[in-house]
């Protein structure tokens, strides 16, 4: 096992003294520019809060109401803000509490640096007071964890922390400390990490594959393009979009690649899935050249992967050498950051338009339109449909504002059609789908880009997972916006239980409390809507409130999301209804 010396490449050096652990932490924490953690105090971790208390001007402490909140927030504020989000916790269900959101990050490629209390070494393996093993716990869902039981070792180990989460394909680290490491004393050398020996974070590119890439875009009659998070993470949203404008390819996004495209842009086809968009899906199986950029082809997006766009050939431009031919078989790999090999890709490619393709996929819009969207857009009945709170957001925020959505109905709605201008507006858990993830990832992603209007789009159910982070709300006077679209159902589960379950509603209605009595409790403003003559009033009072806000809309109990493609049926099975 190599040491952290010969595995760290060594940058300038930071400091020079003899400090304890627990302020080498905190002194680790500034070097890499850190000044927001998200936690929560603990008996393990109490060596750092006391040095944290020290440094309250430069290293700003938002106390969370519970662990994975603290989780949910720093992938919030790392999300919108690009940096690296840090959470801290003691040992024991502190440590296990975190469990979830590092998970969510983990799938998400979310960059995040946990750091947990740990009981004495001398005590580790014992079944002492508040121990568990989060390093065996957290092996599966981290890019890479490690556990410090000597002072010496801390400054390396967090600075090879932070270039791994942040690196190549980003993700969570978890850095698990010994309580007598913290107390213990060393001589403080702080050396930013800028390589690890063996890890390669972004692959080299293979000239031969852009000329392979090129040649079949050039002679492509049917080309789609699917991009994902890739682009955001990747910072490539301007080399997307003049390399989608000069080729003229039709391009769908994935939930998490939402927003690296505007929403209006003329060759922006819509949302591929399971509850996507007609066209896109259904011609996904009658393109012969699908571009994957900077997605990794999740289940929710292919559908039955032995009928998956058989008839394409396959370009997949990725970062993750793992996810190459995981799922679905690429005839052309594109390895590096998406930015460079769309850079490079760019004068190969002809200029091009696809006018006859891309009428097909608006001929799907049409037919969506009619069927599905002009009836959750403009209801003609008396009940409030989601889609209408979604369309009245987007006519108060011009589409500026970010909107952190939860898991549910309620997410499916937004992501289809919440409008945005700018790139990182989507905030919503992806591939774990979090419940109770919105309200205190709302709250990180206020806090990492303040200048705008943050939106969190909430269910009835997932509310109630995480509402104690209203008291985070209360104490940090963040101004947050907050909706719950309530339904007093877990709708989604209700809407699979009713169509394929034969309307058995087992252990799916809900219950609710007061809502407003409880957002007032909190000390924040708040409104119930029950009816669409005061809806729009509602939003416009909410958006133009300069402190945090709570809206209730009651709407329809029984609403469904289409389209909608049934688990394990073809993407081209995709129902209106």
């Amino acid at each position: 096992m190599e040491t952290q010396t010969e595995t760290l490449k060594k940058e300038t050096k930071v400091s020079n003294k003899r400090m304890t652990g627990a302020e080498a932490v905190i002194q680790c924490l500034l070097a890499e520019g850190v000044d927001l953690i998200y936690g929560y105090p603990g008996g393990a971790i109490m060596p750092v809060y006391d040095e944290l208390y020290k440094f309250q001007d430069q290293l700003h402490h938002v106390l969370t109401r519970h662990e994975q909140g603290a989780t949910h927030a720093a992938q919030g504020y790392a999300r919108t803000s690009g940096r690296v989000g840090v959470a801290l916790a003691t040992s024991g269900p502190g440590a296990t509490n975190f469990v979830t959101g590092i998970a969510d990050a983990q799938i998400d490629s979310t960059p995040m640096v946990c750091i947990t209390g740990q009981v004495g070494s001398h005590l580790l393996g014992s079944d002492a007071f508040q121990e568990t093993d989060i390093i065996g716990i957290s092996t599966p869902i981290t890019k890479w964890n490690h556990q410090i039981t000597k002072a010496e070792d801390i400054p390396s180990v967090l600075a090879k922390a932070f270039y791994i989460a942040r690196s190549g394909r980003p993700g969570p680290v978890l850095i698990d400390i010994t309580k007598d490491a913290q107390f213990g004393e060393l001589d403080f050398i702080y050396e930013k990490c800028v390589g690890v020996r063996s890890y390669q974070p972004v692959p080299k590119t293979d000239p031969s594959t852009i000329k392979e890439a090129a040649k079949l875009i050039n002679n492509a009659k049917k080309p789609m393009i699917v991009f994902g998070q890739g682009v955001i993470l990747g910072k490539a949203e301007e080399e997307l979009k003049t390399f989608v404008e000069k080729t003229g390819i039709p391009s769908a996004w994935t939930i998490l690649g939402l927003s690296a495209l505007p929403t209006k842009h003329p060759l922006n086809v819509g949302m591929v899935g399971m509850h996507g968009n007609y066209g896109p899906n259904k011609l996904t199986n009658e393109c012969d050249l699908l571009l994957a950029i900077g997605m990794r082809f999740d289940d929710r997006v292919t559908g039955n992967l032995e009928t998956y766009a058989k008839q394409a050939k396959v370009i997949h431009f990725e970062i993750d050498p793992a996810e190459v031919n995981k799922n679905v078989k690429a005839d052309v790999a594109v390895m590096g950051n998406v930015k460079n090999t769309l850079t490079q890709l760019f004068s190969l490619v002809e200029p091009k338009t696809h006018d006859s393709w891309l009428k097909k996929f608006r001929d799907y819009d049409v037919i969506e339109y009619d069927k599905v969207i002009k009836n959750e857009l403009f209801p003609d009945k008396d009940g409030l449909s989601m889609g209408e709170v979604i369309r009245g957001i987007n006519q108060e925020t011009g589409g500026d504002a970010v909107i952190v959505s939860d898991v549910g109905q309620h997410q499916m709605i937004a992501c289809r059609y919440a409008e945005f201008t700018q790139s990182k507006s989507n905030i919503t858990s992806g591939g774990l789908g979090t419940m109770g993830f919105a309200l205190p990832a709302a709250i990180g992603a206020k806090m990492g880009t303040p200048e705008r209007e943050v939106v969190a789009i909430i269910g009835d159910g997932g509310y109630q997972m995480t509402i104690q982070e209203l008291g985070t709300i209360f104490q940090t006077k963040i101004p947050v916006k907050i909706v719950v679209l309530n339904n007093d159902f877990l709708g989604m589960v209700r809407q699979w239980q009713q169509l394929f379950f034969d309307k058995r509603y087992a252990s799916t209605e809900m219950v609710n409390p007061d809502f407003v009595k409880i957002a007032e409790g909190y000390h924040i403003k708040s409104t119930r809507i029950t009816k669409r003559e005061n809806l729009q009033e509602a939003i416009a009072e909410m958006i133009a409130c300069k402190e945090s806000y709570f809206l209730e809309v009651c709407v329809e109990k029984e609403n469904n999301v289409f389209p909608m493609i049934p688990t394990g049926a073809s993407v081209s099975d995709i129902r209106l209804e």
